[in-house]
């Protein structure tokens, strides 16, 4: 098959590369819609807090408001008041407006600030799905409010604001962490390769793959809620995994034009050995990124089924598109001579932990055991206001409401009774919460005529904080006679975490069967998927570490640009965990195929895991490296929780490439020795029947490894597992 592929890429590559332009155009042009149709979830329709918006959702005749704080004079002067009252007429008079309350209109105090001198108008929009015409009311609402009330800032937030500011800043974001990633991608692979040609395919593939990545998140908000970070994950992810892939392509073209074949031959062999290894590596990464499906989420459904089709985009990319291109120019791009694959840095390296593996297993096991340490004390988020910059309007008025609003200083949490309006029973459960401590205020909601009572519970603190955490589990724990459902911003947040702390087991047991198998039938191993797994929990559990330590601590905040308030996305340890599980199963495939096939070929343990090293190790770390870059480029980003992802996923490439791929690796290999090959009798002829191999060489003889093997020797014991060219 993949002779096929390479060879329908030489002869009809003018029609590939005219297809893939096509792909291209089309993503970047439907593709970027996908902006103005993101959602926020709220977790499981299953949870209470989720039945208990949806009650409110269906009830109620208003969509999600918008809060105006008006900050500057005295909210006693005539002046003031007439200027507010007159821009709130405005703003009544736009489209998809349909109510607006003001200090001067109200008896409410609490749209007074505390110090006299700023003052809050309410607005109320209609219901609706259209997220692009929700994003245009808040644009038109700034637009009319701002310059309204001379000597006055007015600035406006509120939840629909909050939405629009989130899906802006993940726009931004994933512009920015391009428009930083791509120019030093370029000139890190011109290091690489030393040639333009050569540097240029990596981005070229790329390119595609985040224009397909665009193209099917746009696809799927026709089926699930998308939200503002999933678009960021799945495009840097397809950036990244297309990297990964051009790069192993483009190395194995120039070792196949080395080896003496001619352009088109070099493609052909190139995507023989070079293509099985990343549709092998793809798999396992569609593999963990299934996982996500077991949490029961919209979003992590939806981050599954946009990382699942763009790691196809990718590995199709490298399929077809990277070769075409190779084919195209293959005979201006320079060879690169394999060398000699027992000697050097790499294959030093490994002889030297193979002199003390056991100090070094134990060291490197220690030192991330240690790093681990400070996610213990994880405190979670989720969709705060404050992991948007302070240059936003939204995070301003979530802080001039924190500060000075009392009683406005959170969002309420809302207890929902399928009760009529005005019910006695209602007011007196409501009267007896007033007492309660961590209660700064209680009022009964009017919704008469919809069949509901909301009471909304104003916490002490913030939205998200402790205290407000804790008075929605004694509201759940000291309900009234009638049912009664508790949900709000604090209560999604509780239940989010319940439904990771629920469905995370099965979570791990299918991504670690999954891998499981597949290393397995790569291999015929059973110790060699168990380590893999034991090692990638150690360098996932040292990058959470490294997480808390700087997001949650504050620690490198300066350095970073970004103010720690106490706690991490709850979404992103687990989106770390998938994604950085799926490249470091990348990195474990391109390793053990090499040293699989040096054991096949010799049965020395020691020189297979040596040379395997010194084989792969190149191709690891420069992939390793761009990926960085890549993920980096994200850590710049000014949405906080980007920022989180972005810099925990580059740690996790950086340990997993260096500490676990060159060290932990070749220490743990080295104890086993011959063990690390063995099976029970019945895996051992399971793997013999189904295994995953290559196919000879042609002339047969084995397929060249990506770094130069040379010929396979006579006699040399028959292969057990794939093996293919990095």
């Amino acid at each position: 098959m993949f002779s096929s592929i390479g060879r329908f890429c030489v002869r009809r590559r003018r029609l590939v590369l005219a297809g893939a332009l096509l792909f291209f155009v089309a993503g970047i042009i439907v593709g970027s819609g996908v902006f103005m149709h993101l959602k926020e979830s709220h977790g499981s329709s299953g949870t209470e807090s989720v039945r208990g918006s949806d009650l409110i959702d269906r009830a109620s005749r208003h969509g999600p408001e918008m809060v105006a704080v008006v900050d500057g004079p005295r909210v006693g002067d005539p002046a003031v008041r007439q200027a507010v009252l007159a821009a709130a007429a405005r703003v009544a008079a736009v489209r998809g407006v349909t109510g607006v309350v003001t200090a001067y209109d109200s008896p409410d105090p609490m749209l007074r600030a505390a110090d006299g001198r700023a003052s809050l108008i309410v607005i109320s929009t209609a219901k609706t799905g259209d997220m692009m015409r929700t994003h245009q009311e808040v644009a038109d609402v700034r637009r009319v409010l701002s310059g309204s009330v001379p000597g006055a800032a007015v600035k406006v937030g509120g939840e629909l604001a909050v939405m629009r500011d989130s899906a802006v800043t993940s726009q931004s974001d994933l512009f920015r962490g391009e428009l930083f990633a791509l120019p030093v991608l370029l000139l890190a692979l011109l290091l690489v390769f030393r040639g333009l040609r050569a540097a240029l395919l990596p981005i070229l593939g790329s390119l595609v793959s985040v224009a397909g990545a665009l193209l099917l998140l746009r696809a799927v908000t026709g089926i699930t809620d998308v939200s503002g970070y999933a678009v960021d994950v799945v495009a840097l992810f397809g950036l990244a995994l297309s990297v990964d892939y051009s790069l192993l392509m483009v190395n194995r073209f120039r070792e196949e034009r080395a080896a003496g074949h001619d352009a088109a031959g070099a493609v052909v062999r190139s995507v023989e050995t070079a293509g099985r290894t990343i549709t092998y590596s793809a798999v396992t990464v569609m593999a963990s990124l299934a996982g996500l499906f077991a949490f029961g989420d919209p979003t992590f459904s939806s981050l599954a089924i946009g990382g699942i089709a763009t790691t196809l985009i990718a590995v199709l990319t490298g399929l077809f598109v990277i070769p075409a291109l190779l084919a195209a120019w293959g005979s201006k791009i320079r060879p690169e001579p394999a060398g000699d694959s027992s000697q050097g840095a790499f294959g030093r390296l490994a002889r030297s932990v193979q002199r003390r593996p056991v100090a070094v297993a134990a060291v490197c096991a220690v030192g991330l055991v240690a790093l681990a340490v400070p996610f213990l004390s994880v405190n979670y988020g989720s969709g705060d206001p404050r992991l948007l910059p302070r240059s936003f309007e939204s995070r301003a008025v979530a802080d001039t409401l924190l500060a000075r609003f009392p009683g406005k200083q959170a969002e309420p949490i809302m207890v929902v009774a399928q009760r009529p309006a005005g019910d006695p029973a209602v007011r007196a459960y409501a009267g007896t919460i007033r007492s309660w401590p961590g209660v700064a205020g209680v009022s009964v909601e009017d919704t008469r005529g919809t069949g509901l009572s909301v009471i909304d519970v104003m916490p002490a603190g913030a939205t998200q904080s402790a205290a407000a955490q804790d008075l929605v589990r004694a509201l759940r724990a000291d309900r009234p006679g009638y049912r009664t459902f508790v949900t709000g911003s604090a209560a999604f947040l509780i239940d989010f975490r319940g439904q990771i702390a629920t469905r995370l087991p099965w979570a791990l047991l299918l991504i670690g069967l999954a891998t499981f198998v597949l290393l397995f039938l790569m291999t015929g191993s059973v110790l060699v998927p168990v380590k893999a797994l034991v090692m990638n929990a150690l360098s996932l559990g040292a990058t959470f570490g490294a997480l808390v330590w700087v997001f949650q601590q504050g620690h490198l905040s300066g350095l970073l640009g970004f103010e720690a308030f106490g706690a991490i996305e709850a979404w992103v340890p687990v989106v770390v965990f998938v994604f950085a599980f799926g490249l470091s199963m990348d990195y474990e495939v391109f390793l053990l195929s090499r040293i699989k096939e040096r054991y096949d070929r010799d049965g020395d343990s020691d020189a297979a895991v040596a040379g395997g090293l010194q084989r792969s190790g190149r191709i690891i770390t420069s992939a390793a490296l761009l990926v960085m870059i890549v993920f980096l480029g994200f850590a710049l980003g000014q949405n906080l929780g980007i920022k989180q992802m972005g810099l925990a996923l580059a740690v996790a490439v950086a340990v997993d490439a260096t500490v676990v791929r060159c060290l932990l690796v070749p220490a743990t290999m080295t104890l086993l020795g011959d063990k690390n090959w063995w099976a029970p009798g019945p895996l051992r002829r399971l793997h013999d029947r189904y295994g995953l191999r290559e196919a000879p060489d042609p002339a047969g003889h084995r397929v060249a490894a990506a770094c130069g093997e040379g010929l396979a020797r006579p006699g040399a014991r028959p292969a057990t597992g794939i093996r293919s060219g990095t």
